[in-house]
Formats: structure tokens, C-alpha cells, sequence
């Protein structure tokens, strides 16, 4: 299929040099002819080649019929972005897909030498490209004139608004002559959006390109469910498992970017960090590792989720799950960019499934679940990789051809083949043992599976109960830890007075008898035995029952009857003398002779033959005159 006719003949020549045979969505709307010299607000998912896209937008606009430029003078066009990365890859892109026409690009974006900015807007570009605090910037000081502009990009401008950038756009806007062309490009249209597109815009022509299933439709989203303690382990078998040529791992803080970077690094991994801590010349050579082939795993934050566009990235873990659906179908938009298929794998602790649940509901993407790769798996591609190499099939070339025939006559093929195996080997990491897959079909609470793992568990008791404040918060990691098992390994728990009871799986249970047996339970005066018998405690509390009522008819109080039948009734039913004696409390207090001496205290003072002391001085106590009181004090 050949390209439309409606795209400017340079661009064209370009586009078809580069491989392109058919349009996206978003590119072919764009040059539909009711777009054509129109102000566009559109709305497209990251990979859809939006560069591309306003490339040939403003072409028309910016040549003016002519196939080349002729004037190196103002800026024409000023393409916005919201992060240093994307801006210097749109350059690059719009560098290769102008070249023909003989435009000029400059790039003006934070943490660049600004000296080398002003040479390069001082020489004349047409295209400028820059974030939006370094362009006022230069705007500001009069290095960057944007008297002659005819169009102004603004590439996701949903993420710029989010970074805080709007008051540094409508500067720059405000800048920008008013009969300029203004194109908005955004993965949403929210209403700050729409907001700042009745402002700055001109009967904008809305298009609605590629919906958020279409464009992941060549994502293939695996779940991994692990517990918390495996996942740096996880992380380490998937990159082995699936071997990508370029792979991006998302953590969701700088130190965590740190910590893992670190980790597979000394697990022999070529790793980068891309983060927003580091300078702009750092994260370039980050970039240009990944896409020189010197490294081929970036371990990165957000700063990476959008623009960034790396060739042969065909792997995207999240080491740390997003609680926002956008900020995840940006990270995972990665891969399965301009029809390439791609990988995105969720390593996610057992204890988060339900919230990433929630996550994946919002972004309306289905995932398949997958067992965390075990050694087995990973020695199995291995060995499937060693021996499909393509190097293998290659014939020997002249100069190879003499040192292989020493070989051949100094050793046997098969010792040259276990040679060969070991190097490949031990140019291979180790991967990780993990546990068993934990992962169910669906999971929830309430999982059917879940239940009948028990139904044959073995039980055991513990010498704590419930005068002892036991909970089973505080009783699973004792018993875990006592028997060296997971908190998979049990089940229920059952709370009495004086023990409790739990169950541990079949599988688990010989394992944890000897582990209680050889260590004892790790707390002092705590005691854990299997308990006598296969059938488990019905968990059920008992109370003393209450003596039964005595049989007859029962006789109602009278408040009229005299004290001494009061006795009598007690006698009827069985009451011993004790039982029925009243005595009176305040008979005490009222005949304390009685007793020899009195329940009070003498609060009289015992005369002294020593002489008073001085007498204190009275102070008169204040009153509160508005309440006519005494305060309290």
C-alpha cells in the first residue's frame, strides 16, 4: 500500500525511505481534509506515532508550497513537551523526517548547557523543541523570538498540566503570534484540558484517534502473584525466563530504583537507572546505552512511563504496581509500539492482588495469570537457546578454518561441545529459587481451592488461649516461624480460653512436627504439640450451665410480706443459713460503740505541749464575677 498523496512530497520520500507502508489511525486523521490549516485538539494513546503524525500536519502550513526551505531566520514551529527525554526524541524524529526540506532543529530543554541553546537559536532554526520552563526562559531573556511562529505543538499536554506547567503555557502561548496554528495533542481530554484549548484555539477540529483496547491490543499482560519476600527473586527469573534485547523495569521511588538497579547489577546484569534525580548528560547516556546495545535493562520511575520509545523493547515489568489505570497504560505503552508485539509482566505481592485488581478494572485491561518462572523453566530455555544458536550453523570462515582443525585433532568433539556448554553457562546468571506458584485461577478470599487444600490437614495445638490475648495476628507469625513454613502452609485458627488450635496442610505437617520438636515454639513458656486424633475441634466456646429452676409453682415477691418469710422461702429452696442472714451496713455506722471502736477517723488533733507554731496567713480566695462563683482551683 502506498502512502496517500495528500502528505507533502519530501516528507513522503522520507517516510517511505524509513519503511512506512501504511498510516495509524491517529495519521491518517490528521490528514483528512476537514483537518487540513485547522487549529486540532487530539486525543491519542502513547505508541500511536503522534511525532509523525503533527510532523505532516504542519508541513503545509510551515513550507507553503515549496518542497524546501529557503530562509534560516525566526523559528516557524515550537513543538512543547513535558519531559527532556520526549523533547529530544521528537527532535530526533522530526530531524530525520525534515531532512529533505532542509529544515533546521533546535532543542531547548532543562539541565542543557543554555550557551550551547542560544549558538543554535542564534544560527536560525525553523523547528524549536523544549520544555516549557526552559523556553520561557529563553523567551524571557529575548534569545528565542516567537514574532514569525505559524504553528505550536503541544505534545501530552494532559502530563504537562499534571507536572504544574500551565501558567509557563499560557506565557508562552501569549508569546506566540495570534494567527498561529495550535495543535493539543493528549492521551485525555480532561475538563483543564478542554479549558485551555477554548482559550488558546481557534475552532479546534476535535479527532478521537486509537481507544486505550485497540492500542494495547499488542500487549500481552501477564500477572504473577508472589509472595512479598520473592519479589526482587521474581523479577530476576522473568528477565531470565523471557531474555528480551531491551527491557524496562518501573519502580515507583528513586531509592527503590536504587536498591534494584543494584541488585542486578551484582547478579550480572547490564543495567541502566533512569530517574529524576539524575542530570540531563546522565539520563542521555542512560538512553543511548539501551540503544547502542551496551545495556539492556533500564530500571527506571515514571520520569520513563511516556515518550520514551527505545528500539527492540520488548519487555515491560512493574516492579512496583501504579495505583493510577493511566500511569499504567503509559508505563506498559512502552512496548507494542507502531505494530510491534510486546510483553508486560505484574510482579505483584500476594497481600496487593485485590487493589491491583481494582487497577486493572479502571484501565479495562485483561491479564492471564502466570507462575512465577522457577529454575527448571529457566535451565529449560537455556538449554533450548544453546542449542538453537544461530552461531552454530555458520561455516567456518577462511581464518577460522585452521585453528578449528587444531582443535579437532587435540580434542574430541564432545569435549570441545562441554567447553562450548560450560562458557555458555557461566556467561548465563543463576536464577532465583522461589517458592511454590501461588498464583489461582481467580483470585479472591474465597477461593474454592483455598478450602479443599485443608480439608486433610493435620492439627496442632498452642499454649496460648484467649485469657492470654491471643490473636491470630500475632499467633501466625509464631507459629510460621516455629515450624519454618509460609503462612500458606495454614489454615484455620480456633481460639479457646486456655490453647488454641491450628491446622497445617498434609504436605507441611511431618516437616512442621519435626521443626516444633527440635526448636520448640521460640517464645518462653509457650509449648506447640500435634493434637491426639484425626478429627479436628469443633471450635465451639463452653459455658457452666446456670442450676436449674426448682419444680413447683414459684412464689412472687410481695414487698408487703414480712422480713422473716423472706428467710423461709430461702430455706424452701435449699439455702443454708448463711445465705439468709441480712445484716444491715449501716447498722455500723450507726452503733459503732457496738463494735469497741469507730469506723472514722478522729479528726480532732491530740493537744501538744510544744508551742504552736506561726500561723499561716490566709488568703482570700478570688471570686469569678461573671458567674458569681468561686472558681475551682
Amino acid at each position: 500500500m502506498s502512502l496517500p498523496e495528500t502528505i507533502v512530497v519530501p516528507l513522503a520520500r522520507a517516510m517511505a525511505a524509513k519503511g512506512y507502508k501504511n498510516l495509524t489511525e491517529v495519521q491518517s486523521a490528521i490528514l483528512a481534509g476537514d483537518a487540513q490549516g485547522q487549529d486540532l485538539l487530539v486525543s491519542a494513546q502513547t505508541g500511536s506515532g503522534k511525532t509523525v503524525a503533527f510532523g505532516m500536519a504542519i508541513a503545509p502550513t510551515l513550507l507553503e508550497g515549496a518542497d524546501r526551505f529557503t530562509e534560516q531566520g525566526a523559528p516557524l514551529a515550537l513543538i512543547i513537551a513535558p519531559t527532556r527525554e520526549l523533547a529530544l526524541q521528537v527532535q530526533r524524529e522530526l530531524d530525520w523526517l525534515y531532512a529533505e526540506t532542509g529544515a533546521k532543529t533546535a532543542s531547548c530543554v532543562g539541565g542543557m548547557d543554555m550557551r550551547t541553546e542560544r549558538r543554535a537559536l542564534e544560527r536560525g532554526a525553523q523547528i524549536v523543541v523544549g520544555t516549557p520552563g526552559r523556553l520561557r526562559d529563553h523567551i524571557t531573556k529575548g534569545v528565542l523570538d516567537t514574532s514569525a511562529l505559524r504553528a505550536v505543538v503541544l505534545d501530552e499536554a494532559d502530563e504537562m498540566l499534571d507536572l504544574g506547567f500551565r501558567e509557563d503555557l499560557e506565557f508562552i502561548l501569549d508569546a506566540a503570534p495570534a494567527d498561529r496554528r495550535t495543535l493539543l495533542f493528549s492521551a485525555t481530554v480532561p475538563r483543564q484540558i478542554a479549558n485551555l484549548a477554548k482559550t488558546f484555539q481557534k475552532d479546534a477540529l476535535r479527532i478521537a484517534a486509537t481507544s486505550a483496547a485497540s492500542q494495547h491490543a499488542d500487549i500481552d499482560y501477564k500477572l504473577v502473584l508472589i509472595p512479598a519476600a520473592e519479589r526482587e527473586n521474581a523479577i530476576i527469573n522473568t528477565l531470565l525466563y523471557f531474555d528480551s534485547a531491551n527491557t524496562i523495569v518501573f519502580a515507583s521511588t528513586r531509592e527503590g530504583v536504587k536498591h534494584l538497579s543494584a541488585r542486578l547489577h551484582n547478579r550480572g546484569f547490564d543495567v541502566v537507572t533512569l530517574s529524576g534525580e539524575l542530570s540531563q548528560s546522565e539520563r542521555t547516556n542512560a538512553l543511548q546505552s539501551m540503544r547502542d546495545g551496551r545495556a539492556r535493562i533500564c530500571v527506571a520511575t515514571d520520569v520513563a512511563a511516556r515518550g520514551i520509545d527505545l528500539p527492540n523493547l520488548d519487555l515491560v515489568i512493574h516492579a512496583d504496581m501504579p495505583t493510577n489505570p493511566d500511569t499504567l497504560l503509559h508505563r506498559s505503552g512502552r512496548t507494542g509500539r507502531a505494530g510491534r508485539k510486546g510483553t508486560c509482566v505484574l510482579i505483584v505481592p500476594m497481600h496487593r492482588r485485590n487493589a491491583v485488581q481494582r487497577v486493572l478494572k479502571m484501565a479495562k485491561l485483561g491479564v492471564a495469570y502466570m507462575a512465577a518462572p522457577t529454575s527448571n523453566d529457566i535451565e529449560a530455555r537455556y538449554r533450548e537457546s544453546i542449542l538453537n544458536d544461530a552461531s552454530l550453523s555458520k561455516t567456518p570462515s577462511e581464518d577460522e578454518t585452521a585453528i578449528v582443525a587444531e582443535l579437532m585433532a587435540l580434542h574430541s568433539p564432545q569435549a570441545i561441545a562441554a567447553a562450548y556448554l560450560r562458557q555458555q553457562i557461566a556467561a548465563r546468571p543463576a536464577p532465583e529459587e522461589l517458592s511454590e506458584n501461588m498464583a489461582p485461577d481467580k483470585p479472591g478470599p474465597s477461593d474454592p481451592r483455598e478450602k479443599a487444600r485443608f480439608e486433610t490437614g493435620v492439627w496442632f495445638k498452642v499454649s496460648v488461649g484467649r485469657k492470654h490475648r491471643a490473636e491470630p495476628r500475632w499467633l501466625l507469625p509464631l507459629i510460621c516461624k516455629a515450624g519454618g513454613v509460609t503462612k500458606a502452609a495454614i489454615g484455620s485458627i480456633r481460639i479457646f480460653d486456655t490453647e488454641s488450635h491450628f491446622e497445617v496442610s498434609t504436605p507441611k505437617a511431618e516437616a512442621f512436627a519435626a521443626a516444633i520438636a527440635r526448636n520448640g515454639s521460640g517464645e518462653r513458656g509457650v509449648t506447640i504439640s500435634a493434637i491426639d486424633g484425626d478429627s479436628p475441634p469443633s471450635g465451639k466456646r463452653t459455658f457452666p450451665k446456670s442450676p436449674r429452676r426448682p419444680e413447683g409453682p414459684v412464689e412472687r415477691y410481695d414487698p408487703t410480706a414480712s422480713r422473716p418469710e423472706r428467710a423461709d422461702r430461702a430455706a424452701r429452696y435449699g439455702a443454708g443459713p448463711s445465705d439468709v442472714d441480712v445484716v444491715n451496713p449501716r447498722a455500723e455506722k450507726i452503733n459503732p460503740k457496738d463494735k469497741g471502736k469507730p469506723k472514722w477517723k478522729d479528726k480532732t488533733k491530740p493537744a501538744t505541749a510544744s508551742a504552736p507554731g506561726p500561723k499561716k496567713a490566709k488568703v482570700a480566695k478570688k471570686k469569678d464575677h461573671k458567674t458569681k462563683r468561686k472558681p475551682q482551683y
